[in-house]
């Protein structure tokens, strides 16, 4: 037996409402209850912000326009919930040129004030110039992210394997910048330096440093090689810095004579030679040593002093020693050259030979 629906009468205006409760009549069950409201589906939010502003701008200056836009913002890309079209990588595009090219020259605006500032040496004015450099890099981005009003969930997809790759590629790089104003804070290398180089064959060659840029410093050899030396390299191996404390370069000339000359009279025309040649100091003067008594001759280690290492060390040390040839040649000082005495043992085989020799320079 079924229980009938008793209808239910509303106390202010008389209408009959049915419960909202399920209820049954007879064998056909009916099910009466609130209707499921359907769930809405989320839209792509724009990616780049000022990209949807921009167009509503042109597009109530210029209705061609905004129909060239809308056309442009048609074609659209969804990653997630975002959406990227055209016009948006258009604009982003444009604001990141302005960016970058407002950045240059504010850049190059504190370069100029910063070489003006005569309280400052050219390592200080180097090291600040990087810094606010990067600094004016910094601020220049997060204005184009707030301009853009990008919304960085787009790319959240690529966040892992983006971030990943990016930090072992740019590992060497902030190391190398960290390295540069390091040697710049300490000192210990600077523009116009002049240090020692050496190739990947082993060779080794004194040269000027240009520059020290964000990656690596610039090198300049006396042959107008260009050496890029990273500068993390320079903080973890030896480095020669020949003008560190003192651009005063001392130079050997090791030279050997007879040992029937007059040592005396060498000492003195070593002390010529070197002062008269260019380049060499006066102060510190030069010094004549005796080093030693060699098997074929006295040698002697002249060595003197210049100030300007990136013009050369073998050039120097070559016209110093054609100046002592000509000297020794005037005064008739010898440099001897290795002499041996040659004994042969006797035997039957040479004894043989010299006796064909003998009869054939009697015929």
């Amino acid at each position: 037996m079924t229980t009938p629906v008793t209808p239910e009468t509303s106390p202010v205006d008389g209408e009959t409402a049915v419960d909202a409760e399920a209820t049954s009549v007879g064998e056909g069950e009916v099910t009466i209850g609130p209707s499921p409201e359907p769930t809405p589906e989320p839209t792509p939010t724009e990616a780049v912000q000022a990209a949807d502003g921009l167009k509503e701008v042109v597009a109530s200056q210029s209705e061609a326009a905004g129909s060239f836009i809308e056309s442009l913002d048609s074609w659209a890309l969804t990653i997630g919930g975002s959406r990227i079209s055209v016009w948006d990588g258009l604009v982003a595009i444009s604001v990141l040129l302005l960016v970058v090219i407002g950045a240059w020259f504010i850049t190059r605006i504190i370069g100029g004030l910063i070489k003006r500032a005569t309280k400052l040496d050219g390592t200080q004015q180097l090291l600040v110039q990087k810094i606010s450099t990067i600094i004016v890099w910094a601020i220049a981005f997060l204005i184009g992210i707030d301009i853009l009003g990008i919304d960085l969930t787009a790319l959240a997809v690529f966040s892992g394997a983006f971030g990943l790759a990016i930090g072992f590629g740019l590992q060497k790089t902030f190391g190398n910048l960290i390295s540069g104003i390091l040697l710049l804070l300490d000192k210990s290398i600077k523009p116009g330096d002049v240090i020692s180089v050496t190739d990947q064959a082993g060779n080794e060659s004194v040269g000027q440093i240009r520059k020290i840029g964000i990656r690596a410093i610039s090198v300049i050899t006396r042959d107008r090689t260009e050496h890029l030396i990273p500068n993390e390299n320079l903080m973890i191996n030896q480095v020669v810095n020949w003008s560190y404390s003192s651009r005063d370069v001392r130079v050997k000339a090791p030279v050997g004579v007879s040992y029937g000359s007059d040592l005396k009279l060498v000492e003195k025309l070593l002390y010529q030679a070197a002062g008269e040649t260019q380049r060499v100091l006066k102060t510190p003067a030069p010094r004549v040593n005796l080093m030693g008594f060699g098997d074929s001759s006295v040698d002697f280690d002249l060595r003197f002093w210049i100030d300007d290492p990136e013009e050369g060390l073998a050039n120097i040390r070559s016209d110093v020693y054609m100046r002592i040839w000509e000297l020794f040649q005037e005064h008739e000082i010898e440099i001897p050259f290795p002499q041996r005495d040659l004994n042969l043992r006797g035997n039957s085989q040479i004894d043989r030979l010299i006796e064909a020799l003998s009869g054939g320079s009697g015929n």
